[in-house]
């Protein structure tokens, strides 16, 4: 297993965690974990790869080591933390990235909104959150009320074996050695709540509770196209052929063609016996899916 070093970003609102592995002098890759993930998660893709890579990965703000600011999260604020990541550990020349989920949307945001800065990268099921109808703001407005005033909360684990045993129960393709190393990093000792709704203290899930809150506002697909279609670079989308985001897909008849069509150099991967979390199902596969594409 190749050991990982952390570096911290200080921001004016934020202390990022950031892990790297890798020799410094060897070329740069950005790794962008998803949502309720964490940078450590991608150790076994790091282990996977076969060149020397200089990777640069952080804990989102309100994940993993990164500071927790115990109050809403708004999805820009990502957005501005990479272009601190890449100012900081890039400030010049092109670069690639690869990220997982939400770390993928936010590539494939900043490579439109910044084109000028994005060389190649890969989105690993990260291909856009599902859209919404106008009709339903008044009810995400009432939830955003209502959250604001019971403040979510975690569930709790009596201990790291039984949030493994979690992790193994939903996803199938995961093994007991993986599911046991993502139980030391996926997972903190922290006050949560049980299934009765009783607070609690045990292990929790690594991430601010504030990250399961509704945005008062709704996601707006088409600004996400047109964000999209101002994209240069080559970008690959992978998937998992088994990904719940695929079946979600699939009730949406059109919507999948739609997105890749805004999209000026897309090609599409695909992995077998995988979920969504295919960086954890299936790392020596996403590993050469990253290197060939660089390799291009």
């Amino acid at each position: 297993m190749l050991t990982s070093r952390s570096e911290y970003l200080d921001l004016p609102d934020v202390r990022l965690h950031i892990r790297r592995w890798g020799n410094p002098k060897a070329p740069t890759l950005f790794m962008l974990h998803g949502w309720m993930d964490v940078s450590a998660s991608l150790q076994f893709v790091v282990d996977e790869l076969k060149r020397d890579w200089n990777i640069i990965a952080p804990d989102w703000r309100g994940f993993g080591l990164s500071d927790w600011l115990s109050r809403p999260y708004f999805f820009a604020e990502h957005i501005g933390d990479l272009e601190a990541i890449l100012d900081r550990y890039a400030p010049e020349g092109k670069v690639r990235i690869a990220g997982h989920s939400m770390g993928g949307i936010i590539a494939c945001l900043y490579a439109g909104i910044r084109p000028e800065r994005i060389e190649s990268l890969v989105s690993l099921e990260g291909f856009g959150i599902a859209p919404h109808a106008p009709e339903m703001a008044p009810e995400r407005y009432r939830l955003w009320l209502e959250t604001l005033q019971r403040p979510p909360r975690m569930h709790v684990y009596q201990d790291r074996a039984a949030f493994a045993r979690r992790l193994l129960h939903t996803d199938r393709f995961l093994t007991p050695e993986r599911a046991e190393f993502l139980s030391k990093h996926l997972a903190r000792i922290g006050d949560g709540e049980n299934k009765a709704g009783q607070r609690r203290h045990g292990v929790i899930w690594n991430g601010d509770p504030w990250h399961k809150a509704p945005a008062p506002y709704l996601f707006r697909l088409e600004e996400s196209m047109a964000v999209w279609r101002q994209i240069t670079c080559p970008v690959l989308w992978v998937a998992g052929r088994d990904s719940w985001i695929i079946r979600d897909f699939a009730t949406r008849p059109g919507d999948w063609e739609v997105r890749q069509a805004c999209f000026a150099n897309l090609s599409v991967a695909w992995i077998e016996n995988t979920d969504h979390m295919l960086h954890h199902d299936q790392p020596e596969e996403v590993a050469r899916q990253i290197e060939d594409w660089f390799d291009k």
